[in-house]
């Protein structure tokens, strides 16, 4: 008989990406790497590879309100991941996914754009997650290209971003690995005005699906329990021990190792 307790689950809404190196698979490595378990149910499958992707599919309103009913009906959710959304009806799919989980906190990775530059959002995309998901999450954690997007800034720096992003959600980690220090600068605004800097050290190379882990394992934090800002330091802590396990499989960027090297 299995006298274990259950491990704290974490609802993932996200892309398939084949070469397992973001998408659903980076989500339920690094959820499980947290001591959680990942309940992913499928936004979009996407042909991709470890260089770019050329090419993505979303799934329709109800097979995606279908698979997070069957979740939600069958097992509790101590929190939520979104991951690639790709339209403007499937970001308000996610926003009625998220009033069917009550108060479990909501983790949003809004990925707009693969590392190789491949677009991963149809048309106004970026402005409906601004005005309609955002309001929703408890946290959210673009990179700055996609923080630009969101905030209508092409050319604006984080705090830029920031000072319009704020105005819809409730806290924001924007990501350093595309800001221009030596250093990996994490910028964290909480929702009571005060504002952190997270550095690291900046490694190496490009990377295929680091956006992913981040936010994934941030997830499982808050589902164990954390508060946001321990659960964002142990979440860039864990993704950069990945990025600096990475692995090069393939003929583009370097996936993250997940699981800890023996």
């Amino acid at each position: 008989m299995n006298r274990h307790n259950s491990r704290p689950i974490v609802l993932c809404l996200s892309g398939h990406d084949p070469i397992g190196g973001a998408g659903l698979q980076a989500d339920i490595e690094a959820i499980a790497a947290q001591q959680c378990h990942a309940a992913p149910a499928i936004t979009a499958l996407t042909i991709q590879d470890t260089v770019n992707v050329s090419d993505f599919r979303v799934l329709d309103h109800d097979w995606i309100v279908a698979q997070a009913r069957a979740i939600l009906n069958d097992v509790p959710v101590a929190a939520v991941k979104l991951g690639m959304l790709g339209t403007a009806e499937m970001v308000r799919t996610a926003c009625e996914v998220i009033y069917m989980t009550a108060d479990a906190p909501v983790v949003c990775d809004p990925v707009l754009r693969a590392e190789g530059g491949g677009s991963l959002g149809e048309g106004d995309v970026g402005y409906v997650l601004r005005e309609e998901l955002l309001p929703l999450a408890h946290v959210v954690t673009p990179n700055l290209p996609e923080a630009q997007i969101m905030a209508g800034l092409p050319n604006g720096s984080a705090d830029d971003c920031a000072e319009v992003l704020l105005k819809h959600c409730k806290n924001l980690l924007i990501t350093g690995g595309h800001g221009p220090e030596n250093e990996l600068h994490n910028r964290l605004y909480l929702a009571d005005g005060s504002r952190h800097t997270l550095i690291q050290q900046r490694l190496p190379g490009k990377y295929h699906g680091s956006g992913c882990t981040l936010a994934s394992a941030l997830a499982a934090r808050l589902a164990l329990g954390q508060n946001l800002h321990s659960a964002v330091q142990s979440a860039l802590d864990y993704t950069w021990g990945c990025l600096r396990d990475a692995e090069a499989p393939g003929k583009g960027q370097y996936i993250p190792r997940r699981f800890p090297l023996a």
